[in-house]
Protein backbone atom coordinates (compact mmCIF):
# COMPACT_ATOMS: atom_id res chain seq x y z
CA UNK A 1 0.00 0.00 0.00
CA UNK A 2 2.87 2.36 0.74
CA UNK A 3 4.36 1.70 -2.69
CA UNK A 4 1.09 2.91 -4.23
CA UNK A 5 0.38 5.82 -1.89
CA UNK A 6 3.88 7.33 -1.90
CA UNK A 7 4.19 7.77 -5.71
CA UNK A 8 0.73 9.34 -5.75
CA UNK A 9 1.75 11.91 -3.12
CA UNK A 10 5.02 12.62 -4.93
CA UNK A 11 3.24 13.14 -8.25
CA UNK A 12 0.72 15.48 -6.64
CA UNK A 13 3.43 17.52 -4.93
CA UNK A 14 5.49 17.66 -8.13
CA UNK A 15 2.41 18.84 -10.01
CA UNK A 16 1.85 21.59 -7.44
CA UNK A 17 5.49 22.73 -7.66
CA UNK A 18 5.39 22.74 -11.46
CA UNK A 19 2.09 24.63 -11.41
CA UNK A 20 3.65 27.28 -9.19
CA UNK A 21 7.06 27.26 -10.88
CA UNK A 22 5.94 27.80 -14.48
CA UNK A 23 4.04 31.07 -13.80
CA UNK A 24 6.96 32.22 -11.65
CA UNK A 25 9.43 31.51 -14.47
CA UNK A 26 7.22 33.35 -16.97
CA UNK A 27 6.90 36.35 -14.67
CA UNK A 28 10.69 36.43 -14.18
CA UNK A 29 11.27 36.47 -17.95
CA UNK A 30 8.63 39.17 -18.40
CA UNK A 31 10.14 41.26 -15.59
CA UNK A 32 13.64 41.05 -17.09
CA UNK A 33 12.37 42.13 -20.49
CA UNK A 34 10.25 44.89 -18.97
CA UNK A 35 13.30 46.27 -17.21
CA UNK A 36 15.20 46.24 -20.50
CA UNK A 37 12.33 47.95 -22.29
CA UNK A 38 12.09 50.69 -19.63
CA UNK A 39 15.83 51.36 -19.92
CA UNK A 40 15.56 51.63 -23.70
CA UNK A 41 12.51 53.87 -23.48
CA UNK A 42 14.49 56.25 -21.27
CA UNK A 43 17.30 56.22 -23.84
CA UNK A 44 14.90 56.92 -26.72
CA UNK A 45 13.39 59.80 -24.78
CA UNK A 46 16.84 61.33 -24.31
CA UNK A 47 17.71 60.97 -27.98
CA UNK A 48 14.30 62.29 -28.99
CA UNK A 49 14.88 65.42 -26.90
CA UNK A 50 18.20 65.99 -28.69
CA UNK A 51 16.65 65.40 -32.12
CA UNK A 52 13.68 67.66 -31.41
CA UNK A 53 15.80 70.83 -31.63
CA UNK A 54 17.40 69.90 -34.95
CA UNK A 55 15.78 71.64 -37.91
CA UNK A 56 16.86 72.38 -41.43
CA UNK A 57 16.51 76.16 -40.91
CA UNK A 58 18.34 76.51 -37.63
CA UNK A 59 21.94 77.80 -37.93
CA UNK A 60 23.29 75.42 -35.33
CA UNK A 61 21.32 72.36 -36.53
CA UNK A 62 24.36 70.80 -38.14
CA UNK A 63 26.32 71.11 -34.91
CA UNK A 64 23.48 69.53 -32.99
CA UNK A 65 23.19 66.75 -35.57
CA UNK A 66 26.90 65.97 -35.16
CA UNK A 67 26.46 65.95 -31.38
CA UNK A 68 23.53 63.55 -31.76
CA UNK A 69 25.57 61.36 -34.13
CA UNK A 70 28.47 61.31 -31.69
CA UNK A 71 26.16 60.34 -28.81
CA UNK A 72 24.63 57.55 -30.88
CA UNK A 73 28.06 56.21 -31.89
CA UNK A 74 29.29 56.22 -28.30
CA UNK A 75 26.06 54.59 -27.18
CA UNK A 76 26.34 51.89 -29.85
CA UNK A 77 30.01 51.17 -29.17
CA UNK A 78 29.61 50.99 -25.40
CA UNK A 79 26.42 48.92 -25.26
CA UNK A 80 26.59 47.21 -28.69
CA UNK A 81 23.11 48.55 -29.43
CA UNK A 82 21.82 49.83 -32.76
CA UNK A 83 20.26 53.26 -32.44
CA UNK A 84 19.10 55.88 -34.91
CA UNK A 85 16.79 58.78 -35.65
CA UNK A 86 14.79 58.40 -38.85
CA UNK A 87 12.51 60.75 -40.69
CA UNK A 88 9.07 59.70 -41.82
CA UNK A 89 10.42 58.68 -45.22
CA UNK A 90 13.00 56.33 -43.60
CA UNK A 91 15.90 58.71 -44.15
CA UNK A 92 18.37 58.68 -41.28
CA UNK A 93 18.97 61.88 -39.39
CA UNK A 94 21.68 60.12 -37.38
CA UNK A 95 22.42 56.47 -36.72
CA UNK A 96 25.01 54.10 -35.36
CA UNK A 97 26.55 51.91 -36.57
CA UNK A 98 26.69 53.42 -40.01
CA UNK A 99 25.75 50.25 -41.93
CA UNK A 100 22.50 49.81 -40.05
CA UNK A 101 19.29 50.60 -41.89
CA UNK A 102 15.69 50.62 -40.77
CA UNK A 103 14.18 47.19 -41.48
CA UNK A 104 11.47 46.94 -44.09
CA UNK A 105 9.40 44.53 -42.02
CA UNK A 106 9.44 42.77 -38.67
CA UNK A 107 9.44 44.12 -35.16
CA UNK A 108 11.55 47.16 -36.07
CA UNK A 109 9.11 48.27 -38.77
CA UNK A 110 6.12 47.68 -36.46
CA UNK A 111 7.67 49.80 -33.70
CA UNK A 112 8.55 52.55 -36.24
CA UNK A 113 4.99 52.65 -37.57
CA UNK A 114 3.54 52.86 -34.04
CA UNK A 115 5.84 55.78 -33.25
CA UNK A 116 4.74 57.58 -36.42
CA UNK A 117 1.25 57.53 -34.97
CA UNK A 118 2.51 59.30 -31.87
CA UNK A 119 2.56 56.19 -29.67
CA UNK A 120 5.67 55.04 -27.88
CA UNK A 121 6.23 51.27 -28.25
CA UNK A 122 6.31 49.69 -24.83
CA UNK A 123 5.23 46.06 -25.20
CA UNK A 124 7.45 44.18 -27.65
CA UNK A 125 6.99 40.38 -28.01
CA UNK A 126 8.49 38.28 -25.24
CA UNK A 127 11.99 36.95 -25.94
CA UNK A 128 12.66 33.57 -24.25
CA UNK A 129 16.09 32.29 -23.14
CA UNK A 130 16.18 29.52 -25.74
CA UNK A 131 15.51 31.86 -28.68
CA UNK A 132 17.93 34.47 -30.00
CA UNK A 133 15.85 37.61 -30.45
CA UNK A 134 16.12 41.39 -30.29
CA UNK A 135 14.02 44.03 -28.56
CA UNK A 136 13.10 47.08 -30.64
CA UNK A 137 11.81 50.24 -28.94
CA UNK A 138 10.75 53.40 -30.82
CA UNK A 139 9.72 56.86 -29.62
CA UNK A 140 8.35 59.74 -31.71
CA UNK A 141 10.16 63.03 -32.11
CA UNK A 142 7.42 65.64 -31.84
CA UNK A 143 7.77 69.24 -32.96
CA UNK A 144 4.83 71.65 -32.85
CA UNK A 145 2.46 68.75 -32.28
CA UNK A 146 3.61 66.78 -35.31
CA UNK A 147 5.78 63.65 -35.49
CA UNK A 148 8.74 64.68 -37.55
CA UNK A 149 11.04 61.73 -36.83
CA UNK A 150 11.31 58.52 -34.85
CA UNK A 151 14.05 57.32 -32.51
CA UNK A 152 14.58 53.56 -32.94
CA UNK A 153 16.75 51.44 -30.63
CA UNK A 154 17.40 47.82 -31.60
CA UNK A 155 18.87 45.97 -28.58
CA UNK A 156 20.42 42.49 -28.38
CA UNK A 157 18.99 40.24 -25.67
CA UNK A 158 21.90 37.93 -24.84
CA UNK A 159 22.58 39.40 -21.41
CA UNK A 160 18.87 39.56 -20.58
CA UNK A 161 18.37 35.95 -21.61
CA UNK A 162 21.39 34.89 -19.54
CA UNK A 163 19.99 36.60 -16.45
CA UNK A 164 16.61 34.99 -17.04
CA UNK A 165 18.18 31.56 -17.50
CA UNK A 166 20.24 31.91 -14.30
CA UNK A 167 17.12 32.89 -12.38
CA UNK A 168 15.29 29.91 -13.87
CA UNK A 169 18.11 27.64 -12.74
CA UNK A 170 17.78 28.96 -9.19
CA UNK A 171 14.03 28.43 -9.37
CA UNK A 172 14.59 24.87 -10.63
CA UNK A 173 17.09 24.13 -7.86
CA UNK A 174 14.70 25.57 -5.31
CA UNK A 175 11.85 23.44 -6.60
CA UNK A 176 14.07 20.35 -6.65
CA UNK A 177 15.07 21.03 -3.05
CA UNK A 178 11.43 21.62 -2.14
CA UNK A 179 10.50 18.35 -3.85
CA UNK A 180 13.17 16.47 -1.87
CA UNK A 181 11.86 17.96 1.35
CA UNK A 182 8.33 17.08 0.29
CA UNK A 183 9.36 13.51 -0.53
CA UNK A 184 10.95 13.17 2.90
CA UNK A 185 7.81 14.55 4.50
CA UNK A 186 5.68 12.20 2.38
CA UNK A 187 7.77 9.21 3.45
CA UNK A 188 7.34 10.14 7.11
CA UNK A 189 3.67 10.89 6.61
CA UNK A 190 2.89 7.63 4.83
CA UNK A 191 4.88 5.71 7.44
CA UNK A 192 2.93 7.41 10.21
CA UNK A 193 -0.41 6.83 8.50
CA UNK A 194 0.25 3.22 7.46
CA UNK A 195 1.94 2.01 10.66
CA UNK A 196 -1.40 1.05 12.28
CA UNK A 197 -2.45 -0.61 9.01
CA UNK A 198 0.70 -2.75 8.96
CA UNK A 199 0.22 -3.59 12.62
CA UNK A 200 -3.41 -4.52 11.96
CA UNK A 201 -2.34 -6.69 9.04
CA UNK A 202 0.26 -8.51 11.15
CA UNK A 203 -2.24 -9.05 13.97
CA UNK A 204 -4.84 -10.32 11.51
CA UNK A 205 -2.37 -12.84 10.08
CA UNK A 206 -1.45 -13.97 13.60
CA UNK A 207 -5.10 -14.52 14.51
CA UNK A 208 -5.74 -16.28 11.20
CA UNK A 209 -2.79 -18.54 12.01
CA UNK A 210 -4.28 -19.46 15.39
CA UNK A 211 -2.44 -17.01 17.68
CA UNK A 212 -5.64 -15.59 19.14
CA UNK A 213 -3.89 -13.45 21.76
CA UNK A 214 -2.30 -11.16 19.20
CA UNK A 215 -3.40 -7.54 19.65
CA UNK A 216 -2.66 -4.07 18.21
CA UNK A 217 -1.09 -1.21 20.17
CA UNK A 218 -3.46 1.71 19.49
CA UNK A 219 -0.85 4.40 20.14
CA UNK A 220 0.34 5.52 16.68
CA UNK A 221 -1.13 6.90 13.50
CA UNK A 222 -4.14 9.15 12.83
CA UNK A 223 -7.01 9.20 15.37
CA UNK A 224 -9.29 7.29 12.98
CA UNK A 225 -6.82 4.43 12.66
CA UNK A 226 -6.18 4.39 16.41
CA UNK A 227 -9.93 4.06 16.89
CA UNK A 228 -9.93 1.23 14.32
CA UNK A 229 -7.12 -0.50 16.25
CA UNK A 230 -9.13 -0.30 19.48
CA UNK A 231 -12.19 -1.66 17.70
CA UNK A 232 -10.07 -4.48 16.27
CA UNK A 233 -8.80 -5.38 19.75
CA UNK A 234 -12.37 -5.42 21.09
CA UNK A 235 -13.44 -7.67 18.22
CA UNK A 236 -10.48 -10.01 18.81
CA UNK A 237 -11.33 -10.19 22.52
CA UNK A 238 -14.94 -11.07 21.73
CA UNK A 239 -13.91 -13.67 19.13
CA UNK A 240 -11.44 -15.22 21.57
CA UNK A 241 -14.12 -15.32 24.29
CA UNK A 242 -16.59 -16.99 21.92
CA UNK A 243 -14.03 -19.56 20.80
CA UNK A 244 -13.03 -20.20 24.38
CA UNK A 245 -16.66 -20.76 25.32
CA UNK A 246 -17.05 -23.17 22.39
CA UNK A 247 -13.92 -25.07 23.38
CA UNK A 248 -15.03 -25.23 26.99
CA UNK A 249 -18.46 -26.43 25.93
CA UNK A 250 -17.01 -29.17 23.71
CA UNK A 251 -14.60 -30.27 26.43
CA UNK A 252 -17.27 -30.22 29.15
CA UNK A 253 -19.82 -31.97 26.96
CA UNK A 254 -17.33 -34.66 25.96
CA UNK A 255 -16.28 -35.17 29.56
CA UNK A 256 -19.83 -35.24 30.91
CA UNK A 257 -21.05 -37.69 28.26
CA UNK A 258 -18.26 -40.19 28.84
CA UNK A 259 -19.57 -41.39 32.23
CA UNK A 260 -23.20 -41.97 31.07
CA UNK A 261 -21.87 -43.66 27.93
CA UNK A 262 -19.61 -45.92 29.99
CA UNK A 263 -22.57 -46.85 32.20
CA UNK A 264 -24.70 -47.50 29.12
CA UNK A 265 -22.06 -49.77 27.60
CA UNK A 266 -21.80 -51.65 30.90
CA UNK A 267 -25.57 -52.21 30.95
CA UNK A 268 -25.40 -53.42 27.35
CA UNK A 269 -22.76 -55.96 28.35
CA UNK A 270 -24.93 -57.13 31.28
CA UNK A 271 -27.92 -57.38 28.97
CA UNK A 272 -25.87 -59.35 26.47
CA UNK A 273 -25.30 -62.08 29.09
CA UNK A 274 -28.98 -63.00 28.92
CA UNK A 275 -29.09 -63.06 25.09
CA UNK A 276 -27.59 -65.51 22.62
CA UNK A 277 -23.91 -64.96 22.02
CA UNK A 278 -24.34 -64.59 18.26
CA UNK A 279 -26.99 -61.88 18.48
CA UNK A 280 -26.40 -59.40 15.62
CA UNK A 281 -28.30 -56.60 17.39
CA UNK A 282 -26.08 -56.76 20.46
CA UNK A 283 -22.96 -56.75 18.26
CA UNK A 284 -24.23 -53.70 16.35
CA UNK A 285 -25.03 -51.86 19.61
CA UNK A 286 -21.57 -52.63 20.95
CA UNK A 287 -19.96 -51.36 17.75
CA UNK A 288 -21.92 -48.10 17.75
CA UNK A 289 -21.29 -47.61 21.47
CA UNK A 290 -17.54 -48.00 21.01
CA UNK A 291 -17.63 -45.67 18.00
CA UNK A 292 -19.44 -43.05 20.08
CA UNK A 293 -16.82 -43.41 22.82
CA UNK A 294 -14.05 -42.79 20.27
CA UNK A 295 -15.86 -39.71 18.97
CA UNK A 296 -16.15 -38.31 22.50
CA UNK A 297 -12.47 -39.01 23.17
CA UNK A 298 -11.49 -37.29 19.91
CA UNK A 299 -13.72 -34.31 20.70
CA UNK A 300 -12.04 -33.94 24.05
CA UNK A 301 -8.60 -34.20 22.39
CA UNK A 302 -9.62 -31.57 19.83
CA UNK A 303 -10.82 -29.18 22.53
CA UNK A 304 -7.60 -29.65 24.48
CA UNK A 305 -5.52 -29.17 21.32
CA UNK A 306 -7.25 -25.88 20.49
CA UNK A 307 -6.78 -24.64 24.02
CA UNK A 308 -3.20 -25.74 24.69
CA UNK A 309 -0.18 -23.55 23.95
CA UNK A 310 2.59 -25.01 21.81
CA UNK A 311 5.81 -25.85 23.68
CA UNK A 312 8.21 -25.10 20.84
CA UNK A 313 11.68 -26.64 20.97
CA UNK A 314 14.54 -26.91 18.50
CA UNK A 315 14.64 -30.67 17.92
CA UNK A 316 15.92 -33.18 15.40
CA UNK A 317 12.87 -34.41 13.53
CA UNK A 318 14.51 -37.63 12.27
CA UNK A 319 14.77 -39.52 15.62
CA UNK A 320 11.23 -38.46 16.58
CA UNK A 321 9.86 -39.68 13.25
CA UNK A 322 11.84 -42.92 13.51
CA UNK A 323 10.34 -43.52 16.96
CA UNK A 324 6.78 -43.08 15.63
CA UNK A 325 7.49 -45.34 12.66
CA UNK A 326 8.86 -48.02 14.98
CA UNK A 327 5.75 -47.76 17.16
CA UNK A 328 3.44 -48.34 14.17
CA UNK A 329 5.50 -51.08 12.50
CA UNK A 330 3.86 -53.95 14.47
CA UNK A 331 0.46 -52.86 13.21
CA UNK A 332 1.85 -52.54 9.67
CA UNK A 333 3.28 -56.07 9.89
CA UNK A 334 -0.04 -57.37 11.16
CA UNK A 335 -1.81 -55.79 8.19
CA UNK A 336 0.81 -56.99 5.71
CA UNK A 337 1.94 -53.43 4.82
CA UNK A 338 5.60 -52.48 4.43
CA UNK A 339 6.27 -49.34 6.53
CA UNK A 340 9.64 -47.73 5.75
CA UNK A 341 11.54 -44.58 6.76
CA UNK A 342 13.72 -42.65 4.32
CA UNK A 343 15.25 -39.21 3.86
CA UNK A 344 17.83 -37.00 5.53
CA UNK A 345 19.96 -38.39 8.38
CA UNK A 346 19.27 -35.24 10.43
CA UNK A 347 16.81 -32.34 10.11
CA UNK A 348 16.25 -29.77 12.83
CA UNK A 349 13.13 -27.63 13.23
CA UNK A 350 11.11 -25.73 15.82
CA UNK A 351 8.22 -27.92 16.96
CA UNK A 352 6.29 -29.17 19.95
CA UNK A 353 7.48 -32.81 20.26
CA UNK A 354 4.19 -34.03 21.74
CA UNK A 355 2.06 -32.22 19.17
CA UNK A 356 4.24 -33.39 16.25
CA UNK A 357 4.20 -36.97 17.55
CA UNK A 358 0.42 -36.91 17.80
CA UNK A 359 0.11 -35.50 14.28
CA UNK A 360 2.44 -38.16 12.85
CA UNK A 361 0.49 -40.87 14.69
CA UNK A 362 -2.74 -39.68 13.11
CA UNK A 363 -1.26 -39.48 9.60
CA UNK A 364 0.52 -42.86 9.77
CA UNK A 365 -2.56 -44.52 11.29
CA UNK A 366 -4.70 -43.11 8.48
CA UNK A 367 -2.21 -44.38 5.85
CA UNK A 368 -2.12 -47.90 7.32
CA UNK A 369 -5.92 -48.10 7.46
CA UNK A 370 -6.36 -47.53 3.75
CA UNK A 371 -3.30 -49.31 2.34
CA UNK A 372 -4.03 -52.89 1.21
CA UNK A 373 -1.79 -55.81 2.16
CA UNK A 374 1.36 -56.12 0.12
CA UNK A 375 1.66 -52.38 -0.57
CA UNK A 376 4.08 -49.80 0.87
CA UNK A 377 3.74 -46.81 3.18
CA UNK A 378 6.84 -44.60 2.93
CA UNK A 379 7.78 -41.92 5.45
CA UNK A 380 10.36 -39.41 4.14
CA UNK A 381 12.04 -36.61 6.13
CA UNK A 382 13.46 -33.65 4.17
CA UNK A 383 15.26 -30.56 5.49
CA UNK A 384 14.35 -27.50 3.39
CA UNK A 385 15.46 -23.89 3.54
CA UNK A 386 12.56 -22.61 5.61
CA UNK A 387 10.82 -25.79 6.78
CA UNK A 388 11.42 -29.45 7.53
CA UNK A 389 8.87 -31.79 6.00
CA UNK A 390 7.72 -35.31 6.84
CA UNK A 391 5.96 -36.90 3.85
CA UNK A 392 3.77 -39.97 4.41
CA UNK A 393 2.90 -41.61 1.09
CA UNK A 394 0.59 -44.64 0.87
CA UNK A 395 -0.66 -46.87 -1.94
CA UNK A 396 -4.29 -46.88 -0.95
CA UNK A 397 -7.28 -45.91 -3.10
CA UNK A 398 -6.50 -42.21 -2.68
CA UNK A 399 -9.03 -39.37 -2.94
CA UNK A 400 -10.77 -37.52 -5.73
CA UNK A 401 -10.22 -33.80 -6.39
CA UNK A 402 -13.43 -32.94 -4.57
CA UNK A 403 -12.45 -35.12 -1.61
CA UNK A 404 -8.98 -33.52 -1.43
CA UNK A 405 -10.66 -30.15 -0.84
CA UNK A 406 -12.55 -31.52 2.17
CA UNK A 407 -10.03 -33.86 3.75
CA UNK A 408 -9.12 -32.65 7.23
CA UNK A 409 -12.53 -31.07 7.91
CA UNK A 410 -14.11 -32.03 11.19
CA UNK A 411 -16.21 -35.21 11.09
CA UNK A 412 -15.69 -35.53 7.33
CA UNK A 413 -15.19 -38.99 5.93
CA UNK A 414 -15.32 -40.19 2.36
CA UNK A 415 -18.53 -42.02 1.47
CA UNK A 416 -16.33 -44.78 0.02
CA UNK A 417 -14.68 -45.42 3.41
CA UNK A 418 -17.61 -45.40 5.83
CA UNK A 419 -16.90 -49.01 6.79
CA UNK A 420 -13.41 -48.06 8.06
CA UNK A 421 -13.25 -47.29 11.78
CA UNK A 422 -12.69 -43.67 12.81
CA UNK A 423 -14.44 -40.48 13.88
CA UNK A 424 -13.26 -38.09 11.16
CA UNK A 425 -11.45 -35.94 13.72
CA UNK A 426 -7.91 -37.33 13.66
CA UNK A 427 -6.60 -35.18 10.80
CA UNK A 428 -8.45 -32.12 12.16
CA UNK A 429 -6.68 -32.57 15.49
CA UNK A 430 -3.36 -32.90 13.65
CA UNK A 431 -3.95 -29.64 11.77
CA UNK A 432 -4.78 -27.79 15.01
CA UNK A 433 -1.72 -29.18 16.80
CA UNK A 434 0.61 -28.22 13.96
CA UNK A 435 -0.88 -24.75 13.45
CA UNK A 436 -0.27 -23.88 17.10
CA UNK A 437 3.49 -24.13 16.43
CA UNK A 438 3.50 -22.54 12.98
CA UNK A 439 3.36 -25.86 11.11
CA UNK A 440 0.93 -27.13 8.48
CA UNK A 441 -0.42 -30.26 6.82
CA UNK A 442 -1.17 -30.68 3.12
CA UNK A 443 -2.71 -33.42 0.98
CA UNK A 444 -2.13 -34.41 -2.66
CA UNK A 445 -2.34 -37.35 -5.04
CA UNK A 446 0.37 -40.02 -4.96
CA UNK A 447 0.69 -41.32 -8.52
CA UNK A 448 -0.38 -43.78 -9.75
CA UNK A 449 -2.73 -44.23 -6.79
CA UNK A 450 -2.70 -43.34 -3.13
CA UNK A 451 -2.47 -40.29 -0.91
CA UNK A 452 0.55 -38.13 -0.12
CA UNK A 453 0.40 -36.19 3.18
CA UNK A 454 3.06 -33.55 3.89
CA UNK A 455 3.62 -32.40 7.48
CA UNK A 456 5.69 -29.16 7.62
CA UNK A 457 7.31 -27.53 10.64
CA UNK A 458 9.34 -24.29 10.49
CA UNK A 459 13.12 -24.23 10.78
CA UNK A 460 13.01 -20.75 12.35
CA UNK A 461 11.18 -19.88 15.53
CA UNK A 462 7.84 -18.22 14.86
CA UNK A 463 7.24 -14.78 16.42
CA UNK A 464 4.41 -14.48 18.95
Amino acid sequence: MRSRLLPLLIVLMAAVLVTLGIPLAISVAAAEQQRLVIDRIDDTARFAALAQSITDTSPDSEERRRTLQTDLEVYASVYDIRAGVFFRDDRALAKAPGFWTLPVEGEGRTAFNEALLGRRSHDPPQVWPWRDGRVVVASPVVRDGDVVAVVVIDSPTGEMRSRTLRTWLFIGLGEALALLVAVGAAVRLTGWVLLPVRTLDAATRDIAGGRMRSRVAASAGPPELRHLARSFNEMADNVEDVLEQQRAFVADASHQLRNPLAALLLRIELLALELPEDSEEIAAVRTEGKRLARVLDDLLDLALAEHAEADLQLIDIVPLTAERVASWRPMADREGVRLTLDGAPAATAWADPVALSSALDAVIDNALKFTPAGEDVTVTVTAGTHATTVVVADRGPGLTEAELERVGDRFWRSTRHQNVSGSGLGLSISRVLLAAGGGSIAYEHHAPHGLRVTVSVPRERQAG
